[in-house]
C-alpha cells in the first residue's frame, strides 16, 4: 500500500531512525577503533604471543556472538527500545572500561562487554527501522543504518589518525611503551566512543516502541499513538489492520521451534544464509588486514594509516549512493551486482597476485571491491534481514540471522591467515571468487524482491510462496 506525502510525517520519522541508526554507529567506531590502537595497547600490555594478540583482536566477536544470541528473546519480550537502551549502556561502559583498563584482563573483559553492545544494536537497530518506516520508503531508512556503521568506521578511522603521534621508522617496542602513544594515546582511542554511546543513550528516551511489537503485546491504544506520530489516522489504522490481520493467523507461543515450522523455515534459511554471505563474500578480510594489504603497495606505517582512511572514506561516499538505489533498483539485482562484481574483482586480485603485480593495481582492486561492496551487499543484506521476517516471529528470526552473520565472521576472520598460509593470497581470493559466484546462483535461485512492499502483504507473498513450491514438490514426487 503506497501513501501519500501529506499522510506522512517523514520529519518524525527521520529523527527517530536516526536515533535509532546510532546504533550502527557505535557498531562502526566499537569494530574498527582497535585496528589503529593496536600497535599501542600491545606494546603496553607487552603483547608478543601472536594467540593472544588474535584474541585481542577477535574477543569482540565473542561478545557479539552472545548479544545476538539474546537480541531475539530480548525483543519479543521487552520489545525493541529497551533493549537498545542496553546495548547504549554497554557501549558507554566499554568505552570507558578499555580507556581505563590496567591489566590485559580488564582490557578483555570491557571488550567482550562492547561486543554483546554491538550483537543486540546489530540486529535491534535495524529492526526496529524497519517496523517505523512506510513501506514505500522502508529501503532508504533501514539502509541508513548502515551509512552510520560506515560513519562509524570512519570516524574511528580518523580520530585513531587524528590521536596518534607519528611513529618514528624503524621504533622499538620499548620506545613505543614510552611514548604518549603507547601510555596514554591508545585510551584516548577507546574513550573517545563515550561521546556518542552517551548521546545514543539519553536519545534513546524520546523514541517510541515499535508498534508492531506494541500491538503483538497487545497493547493496540499505544501502538496507534506511535503510528499517529508517523502518519494521518487513516494511515494508522490501516497498518493496525495489517498488523492485526498478520498476528491473528498464529497466537501460538513464539519459540525457536517455531522457526523450523515448514511455513517460516524457508524465509529463514533465507535469512542466514544472507548474513553469512555478506561476511564470506570475503571483504571484511580486505578491512581487517588492510595494514598488510597496504604494506605490499609499498606504503609506510603513517602512509599506511592515512590509505586505511582512503577506504573508509570510499565505503562512505558509495554508501550514500546506495541508499536511494535500494528502493529504486530493489534489494535483489543489487544483491546480484554485488555478487557478480566481487567475483570479477577478486579474479583479477587473484590474478594479480599470481602474476605478481602489486602496488598501485592491487590498491585500485581493493578500493573496487570495497566500492561495489558499500553499494551493494553491505546495506542490502541488513535490509532484507529486517524485512523478510514475518512479524511473530521476527525478533527470534533476526537473531538467529545476526547470530550467523557474526560466527561467519568469526570464522572468517580466523581462517584468512591459515588460507593465506596454504592457498597465498591468490587462492585465498580465488575462493572468495567462487563463494561470491554461488551466492549469485544462490540469491538467483531464492530471494524475492522485496521493495515497496508492507512487512504484513511480504509476509503473505512470501507464505504463499512457500505453499506454492511445497505443492509442486508433491506433484513431483507423486
Amino acid at each position: 500500500m503506497s501513501h501519500t506525502q501529506s499522510e506522512l510525517k517523514m520529519g518524525y520519522v527521520w529523527t527517530i531512525c536516526l536515533v535509532a541508526a546510532c546504533g550502527g554507529l557505535l557498531f562502526g567506531y566499537d569494530w574498527v577503533v582497535i585496528g589503529g590502537a593496536k600497535p599501542f595497547y600491545e606494546a603496553y600490555f607487552t603483547i608478543t604471543d601472536p594467540a593472544q594478540s588474535g584474541w585481542a583482536m577477535s574477543s569482540a566477536l565473542a561478545g557479539c556472538v552472545a548479544g545476538a544470541l539474546v537480541s531475539g528473546w530480548c525483543a519479543d519480550k521487552f520489545g525493541r527500545r529497551l533493549p537498545l537502551i542496553a546495548s547504549a549502556i554497554l557501549f558507554t561502559a566499554s568505552a570507558w572500561g578499555t580507556a581505563m583498563a590496567s591489566s590485559f584482563d580488564m582490557f578483555i573483559v570491557y571488550r567482550i562487554v562492547g561486543g554483546v553492545g554491538i550483537g543486540l544494536a546489530s540486529a535491534l537497530s535495524p529492526m526496529y527501522i524497519a517496523e517505523v518506516s512506510p513501506a514505500e520508503k522502508r529501503g532508504r531508512f533501514v539502509a541508513v543504518n548502515q551509512l552510520t556503521i560506515v560513519i562509524g568506521v570512519l570516524a574511528a578511522q580518523l580520530i585513531n589518525l587524528l590521536i596518534a603521534e607519528p611513529v618514528a621508522a624503524g621504533a622499538t617496542q620499548q620506545a613505543i611503551v614510552d611514548s604518549w602513544n603507547g601510555q596514554t594515546g591508545w585510551r584516548w582511542m577507546f574513550g573517545a566512543e563515550l561521546v556518542p554511546a552517551l548521546a545514543f543513550l539519553l536519545l534513546l528516551f524520546v523514541v517510541p516502541e515499535s508498534p508492531r511489537w506494541l500491538m503483538k503485546a497487545g497493547n493496540e491504544d499505544q501502538a496507534r499513538k506511535t503510528l499517529e506520530k508517523i502518519g494521518s489516522s487513516s494511515y494508522a489504522t490501516q497498518t493496525l489492520n495489517d498488523i492485526a490481520h498478520t498476528l491473528a493467523k498464529d497466537t501460538h507461543r513464539v519459540s525457536f521451534a517455531t522457526l523450523l515450522q515448514p511455513q517460516v523455515r524457508p524465509v529463514v534459511i533465507i535469512g542466514m544464509v544472507l548474513a553469512v554471505f555478506q561476511q564470506w563474500c570475503g571483504i571484511n578480510v580486505i578491512f581487517n588486514y588492510a595494514q598488510e594489504i597496504f604494506a605490499s603497495a609499498g606504503f609506510d606505517i603513517n602512509g599506511t594509516l592515512k590509505s586505511i582512511v582512503a577506504t573508509g572514506i570510499i565505503n562512505l561516499i558509495f554508501t550514500l549512493a546506495a541508499l536511494p538505489l535500494v528502493d529504486k533498483i530493489g534489494r535483489r539485482k543489487l544483491m546480484l551486482l554485488g555478487a557478480s562484481g566481487l567475483t570479477v574483482i577478486y579474479a583479477l586480485i587473484a590474478g594479480a597476485y599470481a602474476l605478481g603485480i602489486m602496488g598501485w593495481p592491487v590498491l585500485l582492486l581493493v578500493l573496487a571491491a570495497i566500492a561495489i561492496y558499500a553499494l551493494t551487499l553491505a546495506p542490502v543484506t541488513w535490509v532484507l534481514l529486517a524485512e523478510i521476517f514475518p512479524n511473530r516471529v521476527r525478533g527470534l528470526a533476526m537473531s538467529l540471522g545476526t547470530l550467523a552473520l557474526w560466527i561467519a565472521c568469526f570464522v572468517l576472520t580466523y581462517t584468512f591467515p591459515l588460507l593465506n598460509a596454504g592457498l597465498g593470497a591468490a587462492g585465498s581470493f580465488s575462493l572468495y571468487g567462487i563463494i561470491c559466484a554461488l551466492g549469485w546462483i544462490y540469491i538467483q535461485r531464492n530471494v524475492p524482491e522485496t521493495k515497496g512492499i508492507t512487512l504484513e502483504a511480504l509476509e503473505e507473498q512470501l507464505a504463499a510462496r512457500h505453499q506454492t513450491a511445497s505443492s509442486a514438490a508433491k506433484e513431483h514426487r507423486a
